[in-house]
């Protein structure tokens, strides 16, 4: 038996149930791993409110950090006490749990597992943004949205030192210093500005080659007019909640522009792929491109608390649960 935390039907953060669970032996390609840090995503909300489907009961978390206890017999780039990190299926709000051995990675020398729990979904998330969906270059300008959340460090960080020209938006001063600490070159406060406005003034008129946008309902659709033609729109969350249908005309009518909705789930689907983009944000945070730093601890009996803090957007940075 081990601890987990488990959500038997759609609601708040009150959902949010510990409960002990029956850990069985792992599948002949899987391996079981003790949690030293958990990773907490806005997907998981997603997942805990019913916005995303799942089969109840479950347990959430796509993302972990720990050490392997046991491993399947088909499973056999792992052994026992390998230090290892994963993105993937549920189950992460746990103190151990059994995950398929093509998810999970060696967790590279220099790397806390707190840092392992974080680089997973948010760091390869930045990856895949900035070098697979819209490759950002020098001289690009690239608005991101929440600068100041766990996604959107990692993008202004990365962005910055490959060259583009960073706006981030935010909603506080605190959080406009996190994202200039990160490489934002401007910061918005959304909250107080016309954000549109402010992105023409800083371009000179010029607006911005991609915007990212992991907020959704409030941004859009004023986020297409921040867009150079022929620019890119990049939804990857809805943390305000989801972007309405809308005519696809409009891309027309704002210049030609580009939108796309990419899932992390789809790019790391191949193993090929998810070892080179795991190479790629390990290359670059040991050339100082990205820092994943120390992110913030809450005891795993607190997700509840986390959660609620995490929906109301008043947190910066990332956040891992410690079982």
């Amino acid at each position: 038996m081990v601890k987990a935390i488990r959500v038997h039907q759609p609601g708040g953060p009150e959902v949010l149930l510990m409960e002990d669970v029956d850990l069985p032996a792992p599948a002949d390609d899987e391996v079981q791993i003790r949690h030293r840090a958990i990773g907490v995503n806005f997907i998981d909300i997603y997942r805990r409110s019913g916005a995303y489907p799942a089969d109840y009961p479950f347990i959430p978390g796509h993302e972990g950090a720990g050490e392997v206890i046991a491993v399947g017999e088909k499973a056999k780039s792992f052994k026992v006490g390998d230090r290892v990190a994963y993105v993937g299926a549920l189950g992460g709000y746990a103190q151990a749990r059994n995950i398929a051995a093509d998810s999970v990675i060696h967790l590279p020398k220099g790397f806390s597992y707190e840092q392992g729990a974080v680089m997973m979904l948010k760091g390869l998330t930045a990856q895949y943004l900035l070098r697979r969906t819209f490759k950002v270059k020098k001289g690009h300008r690239v608005l991101v949205h929440a600068g100041a959340g766990g996604v959107g460090q990692i993008l202004c960080q990365w962005a910055s030192a490959l060259g583009a020209k960073v706006i981030a938006t935010v909603g506080s001063p605190e959080k406009a210093k996190i994202a200039e600490e990160a490489g934002a070159k401007h910061t918005i406060l959304y909250r107080e500005e016309n954000f549109v406005e402010r992105v023409r003034k800083l371009t000179k008129g010029k607006l911005c080659d991609v915007v990212y946008d992991g907020v959704g309902r409030a941004t859009f659709p004023d986020s297409l007019d921040c867009l150079a033609p022929f620019g890119m729109f990049v939804s990857f969350g809805s943390a305000s909640g989801p972007i309405a249908a809308f005519d696809i005309g409009l891309l027309a009518l704002k210049g030609s522009l580009y939108a796309t909705r990419p899932s992390l789930f789809t790019h790391i689907a191949r193993r090929r792929d998810y070892e080179a983009m795991m190479d790629d944000l390990v290359q670059a945070a040991k050339r100082g491109f990205v820092s994943l730093g120390d992110p913030a601890r809450f005891p795993l009996a607190d997700a509840a608390k986390v959660h609620a803090a995490l929906e109301s957007r008043d947190t910066s940075g990332a956040m891992v649960l410690i079982p």
